[in-house]
């Protein structure tokens, strides 16, 4: 990079003989001014900071040609471009795919500047506009509407944009229909060819720009925001810096943010200042602060942020200090499932926890009991539900929290001690449905699903959302026949969430048959149904596996609960969990599992 500042410098200094180097600044006797007929000849001055956006920049005081960087003197003082630092032979140029009109409306546009009357410089005096920008930008006045000529890449005009003197919203187009069209809407286009190897602004509204001309900055202009959106990138190809100058609204740093992400690394967007009013520009600003209207566009540019995909190194490690405090925190501290050893073996509730096991063996209840009691403790539950019904959910969890069966609940015939269970019991659910919601929808999509969470998030106040889907395999996909990719593919999406929102999942996953069509293999990651990814999506995989004999006698319902494979926690068994019917709960048991 030194060496480049070095060689530019060099080459204006072999160019302008004679001129004087202070303070960066080159300044010497325009070579140009002749040219074009200008006696006497002004001051031509080029920037050379090397640490400045403008290095290397160029322009006449006295406005005889336009300014622009090495590339662009060295075109209009016929030095070849092989002399030039930084040339490449071998760039192609943007090739705007348009056809010309065979006519133009140049000596048109020169009636209009002609016509300029005295009442509309002074409204272009109160932003410290002179006349001299006024006849470089071609602006011109119709005896009722001052005309802002669109001058194409090949030098000519073929349609201009007409506008009621302070009523932006008055306007119309003028010349060439073909012409109108969002893609061609840049005002002083020229610009983009003069700066290449350097910076250009981008500006929303003509006047604004105008401002900046005044202080004698290369840009361009879009008449407003919607423009941007039909803006090649790839005319911005030879820019090195683009900064990006929008009205002061929503709509506008919408359009700005999605310019920028398709132009990338190069753009530099213009914040607006706290407090400033809505639709605040360039030109109000020009206007309010007048001979320190430089200055403060020279803070602008210094505070301008590089558009980045990335979030700054600052808010890195605020987020990631941020993370840590509230890990201390009671919000944190409820994401824990209510059984001990679980708790134990996992730290807690966090990630992306999958749960196998055979059919009919008490998944889903083992699930609701973990959800609904993690909702008891103010931790707020969705529960994706595509097996049991709302309604058998709820009965479930209202017989395990008051101890009474569900026949015993229709019955209503009570003693004194179970009524008073039973009202207490429900007094308890109505609290907990504040946090826990059961959702039936099969047409769900992540981004329903981020929907959901956003809202539950923001009801009950809280960093942290945990999220059940009964059952992975039986969520909505597209296409039945794409099962295993629609199961890889909402992993993924888990897999987002999980690091966007800072969800913690449970997951009930089928498992396969082993050789001799039972569900008494050995717990381990293979045994999984109809998705590979579930070993690298999940943070733990679980096996709830029978240790009692499902076709024999009434004996104890007892299932293994074994971790199969973790990213931080070590594998093998966790304890053993009792089934307490008929009041749909698990009871955890300490000891080894049954043979």
């Amino acid at each position: 990079m030194t060496e480049y500042v070095d060689a530019i410098a060099q080459f204006y200094q072999t160019h302008l003989p004679g001129g004087r180097l202070e303070k960066n600044i080159l300044t010497a006797d325009c070579p140009f001014c002749s040219q074009k007929g200008g006696t006497p000849a002004g001051k031509i001055v080029v920037f050379l900071n090397g640490n400045g956006f403008f290095y290397g920049y160029f322009r006449c005081l006295n406005r005889c040609l336009p300014g622009g960087f090495p590339l662009w003197f060295a075109r209009n003082a016929g030095i070849s471009p092989t002399q030039v630092p930084g040339f490449d032979p071998d760039r192609e140029p943007f090739l705007l795919q348009t056809d010309y009109p065979a006519r133009n409306m140049n000596a048109e546009i020169k009636t209009y500047q002609d016509r300029m009357m005295p009442e509309i410089l002074a409204r272009f005096q109160q932003a410290d506009v002179s006349f001299a920008v006024l006849q470089e930008m071609g602006i011109g006045f119709n005896g009722r509407y001052i005309v802002y000529p669109y001058i194409q890449a090949d030098g000519n005009c073929y349609s201009a944009r007409c506008i009621f003197p302070d009523k932006a919203g008055d306007f119309f187009w003028h010349g060439d229909e073909s012409l109108f069209v969002d893609r061609l809407q840049l005002f002083n286009v020229q610009d983009i060819e003069r700066c290449e190897n350097g910076t250009l602004f981008l500006c929303e509204g003509e006047d604004n720009l105008l401002t900046l001309k005044q202080l004698g900055f290369p840009g361009i202009a879009v008449p407003d925001c919607q423009v941007l959106e039909a803006l090649d990138p790839n005319r911005f190809a030879f820019i090195d810096t683009l900064f990006v100058a929008m009205v002061n609204n929503a709509e506008s740093e919408a359009a700005a943010r999605a310019v920028a992400a398709r132009i990338g690394y190069k753009v530099r967007l213009f914040d607006w200042p706290r407090g400033m009013s809505r639709n605040f520009n360039l030109w109000q600003l020009a206007r309010d602060k007048g001979k320190n209207f430089r200055s403060a566009v020279s803070s602008m540019i210094g505070a301008s942020r590089a558009f980045s995909p990335f979030a700054s190194p600052e808010r890195e490690e605020i987020r990631f200090f941020d993370r840590l405090a509230q890990e201390k925190g009671e919000e944190y501290g409820a994401l824990r499932s209510g059984f001990a050893k679980l708790d134990l073996a996992l730290d807690g509730i966090h990630g992306i926890n999958v749960l196998g096991g055979a059919p009919k063996i008490g998944k889903s209840s083992f699930m609701i009991q973990i959800a609904t009691e993690m909702a008891r403790r103010g931790a707020p539950v969705l529960y994706y539900d595509f097996e049991n019904g709302r309604q058998r959910i709820y009965q479930r969890t209202l017989a395990r929290m008051s101890r009474l069966s569900a026949e015993r609940i229709r019955q209503r015939d009570w003693s004194a001690p179970e009524e008073q269970r039973y009202t207490l019991a429900c007094q308890e659910f109505k609290k907990m449905l504040f946090s826990f919601r059961v959702v039936n929808d099969r047409k769900l999509t992540p981004e329903i699903m981020r929907r959901h969470i956003d809202f539950i998030r923001h009801e009950t106040r809280s960093s942290y959302t945990v999220v059940v889907i009964d059952s992975l395999h039986k969520l909505p996909f597209k296409d039945l026949s794409e099962r295993r990719s629609g199961i890889d593919g909402w992993l993924r999406q888990l897999e987002s969430i999980r690091d966007d929102m800072q969800v913690s999942f449970l997951v009930i996953s089928e498992l396969t048959r082993g050789d001799e069509g039972s569900y008494k293999e050995t717990p381990h990651m293979g045994i999984f149904k109809g998705s590979g990814d579930i070993e690298y999506s999940a943070d733990n995989a679980m096996v709830l596996f029978p240790d009692w004999d499902q076709m024999g006698g009434t004996r104890e319902r007892s299932n293994a609960l074994w971790l199969v494979a973790s990213r931080e926690h070590s594998p093998g068994l966790v304890g053993r969990y009792i089934l307490d019917y008929p009041y749909w709960g698990f009871i955890e048991r300490d000891g080894e599992a049954q043979d």
